[in-house]
């Protein structure tokens, strides 16, 4: 079968990825220069079902139970399976109870028992939660090798600019994001902030999230010192520049972790605008020969491998050659 997926993004790649597995002809198109102008760039990489379920629904922890094993064998090596680490400061220690009464699967830690997870957080605080069966990833890692392990596969990517037809195709996916929001009302944009800091002053082995009532952040260990910070949530859909009061905030926000990033390098500031439906669940939906999968909102590393999974046997047999008309939530 010849599949389309337009758009090259995490949720484009992981759907080209299931179905080349299953014998399909791909191509993916996409108007965009590099994988640095997609959402999926700037994102976090936590694969943290648990952790998610605070502020999602439990569908979200469901799909995304399986994330870390689809990435460790599509791309071997690349998942770090340390859990994550969730502290607050001693006067929000009431967010730390209200993030443990809405998740499962953690153990409380006490102010020893951080500092032999985390030694450069001796110290610092008294009380934690523990994740112990999440991961974590660097997206920008994944996207490189995924893409390079798809045209070793057999994946055509073509650029979409300059009105470039589409190749004949059996079944087009659209993976496009927050481009397709032109044409579907239910899709809003939810910007995404981030900041990475280098530093060589401090060391974690883990993602940490810090509880804070204002402004709560994640700091994500990168390789060579580097640590992604983020992440605002603001209701827009301009792409424009890091404000100054978010780098503010989040640079506040770090500093209350450990006052070492307060002496780092700004390495990059960054923004990535996520496609949401109203429930903030992602799609699948079909009609005719035409398959959307949308609607990731934070969630794409952790959810775009399920999602990718469903699509996929929405297109290949025993679906085909019959009409796409499903959805799935």
């Amino acid at each position: 079968m010849r599949v389309l997926i337009r758009g090259a993004g995490v949720a484009g790649l992981a759907l080209a990825h299931e179905l080349a597995i299953r014998g399909a002809r791909i191509t993916v198109m996409d108007p965009r220069r590099s994988l640095a102008e997609t959402a999926s760039w700037f994102a976090g990489g936590m694969l943290a079902p648990y952790c998610e379920r605070e502020s999602s629904e439990q569908l979200v922890q469901d799909l995304g139970l399986g994330a870390a094993d689809w990435w460790d064998k599509a791309l071997p090596g690349l998942v770090t399976e340390a859990g994550t680490l969730v502290v607050t400061l001693p006067r929000d220690h009431s967010e730390l109870d209200r993030f443990a009464a809405r998740t499962t699967d953690s153990v409380s830690l006490g102010a020893d028992e951080i500092s032999t997870l985390e030694p450069d957080l001796r110290g610092r605080f008294g009380r934690a939660l523990y994740f112990k069966r999440e991961a974590h990833l660097e997206p920008r890692v994944a996207l490189r090798r995924l893409r390079r392990k798809l045209a070793g596969m057999g994946v055509t990517f073509q650029n979409a600019t300059g009105g470039r037809p589409a190749p004949a195709h059996d079944v087009s996916a659209d993976c496009t994001g927050i481009a397709r929001a032109a044409s579907d009302p239910n899709l809003r944009g939810v910007r995404g902030e981030m900041l990475i800091l280098r530093t060589r002053d401090i060391s974690l082995s883990r993602p940490v999230r810090l509880l804070h009532p204002r402004f709560p952040l994640y700091v994500v260990p990168r390789a060579d010192h580097h640590f992604m910070i983020g992440a605002t949530m603001i209701e827009t859909d301009w792409a424009g520049p890091m404000t100054a009061r978010s780098m503010m905030e989040l640079l506040n926000a770090a500093y209350s972790l450990h006052p070492a990033f307060g002496e780092a390098e700004i390495v990059e500031t960054g923004a990535g605008v996520r496609p949401a439906y109203p429930d903030n669940l992602p799609r699948v939906e079909g009609d005719g020969t035409t398959i959307r999968v949308n609607g990731f909102y934070r969630h794409g590393f952790l959810l775009a491998p399920a999602m990718a999974q469903r699509a996929a046997d929405m297109i290949l047999p025993p679906f085909y050659p019959g009409v796409l008309n499903e959805t799935h939530r």
